[in-house]
């Protein structure tokens, strides 16, 4: 069953998370959804979550739509003096495509996909705060090439410059197929580049000569019943 993205749900899992990872420090997760990618305060780092995985559903069409390309920015900071951090997060969110409105939807996902997001989170909390080892990043689904073109007008990270989205080598054939059977052929290039540039086994050829065939035997009954 698919959670919404709420503060409580994240704060829990990050929470619980943090007094494993760093049980002297006392952290705070914030959702902002006026953060910036790369528009950093001094001393704050940053941390960009490009291949999660969520469901979104239209307020004003409920038409509902499952996307692998949605985007979740943090910002974070660590006070060493008083060991207390904060961490700013926003996930960014995509317009229905079915009914064109121009209300931005929020996603809802799986708790064990919030679980393994926060882990990220910590990781790269771990090595740009503290600078330690964080270990190694979990791989998404999401994380791989689609196969499927990603809308990126409707999609509030696209908008905003974000690129987290990268075509298959299978999508890239597939058009390139497109477009070149799709191209007219050019006017100046010879049809037959080894012969005179006539094909005798053509179709219009071949319907030339069995009308003038059909023809021929026309002419031969009407002759035999005139005599």
């Amino acid at each position: 069953m698919c959670k919404s993205v709420t503060t409580d749900e994240w704060k829990k899992v990050f929470y619980e998370k943090m007094e494993e990872a760093k049980p002297a420090d006392s952290w705070d997760l914030i959702i902002d959804p006026n953060l910036k990618h790369n528009v950093l305060s001094p001393g704050w780092k940053q941390y960009v979550e490009l291949h999660a995985s969520g469901r979104f559903h239209c307020s004003w069409c409920w038409h509902t739509w499952q996307s692998p390309h949605l985007v979740i920015l943090f910002h974070m900071f660590l006070d060493r003096a008083q060991r207390a951090g904060s961490v700013r997060m926003r996930v960014f969110k995509q317009l229905c495509y079915e009914c064109g409105s121009a209300r931005l939807d929020e996603s809802s996902m799986l708790e064990e996909n919030i679980e393994g997001l926060v882990d990220n989170l910590i990781t790269s909390l771990r090595e740009q705060c503290y600078g330690e080892r964080g270990g190694q990043y979990r791989i998404h689904v999401a994380s791989r090439q689609d196969n499927r073109r990603h809308r990126g007008e409707f999609c509030e990270a696209c908008q905003e410059g974000i690129v987290h989205w990268k075509p298959s080598e299978k999508l890239l054939e597939e058009e390139a197929t497109t477009y070149t059977f799709s191209r007219a052929p050019s006017p100046t290039k010879p049809q037959d580049e080894t012969g005179s540039g006539w094909n005798f086994c053509s179709i219009p050829w071949c319907l030339f000569w069995a009308t003038v065939l059909l023809l021929i035997i026309y002419l031969q009954f009407s002759f035999r019943s005139s005599v």
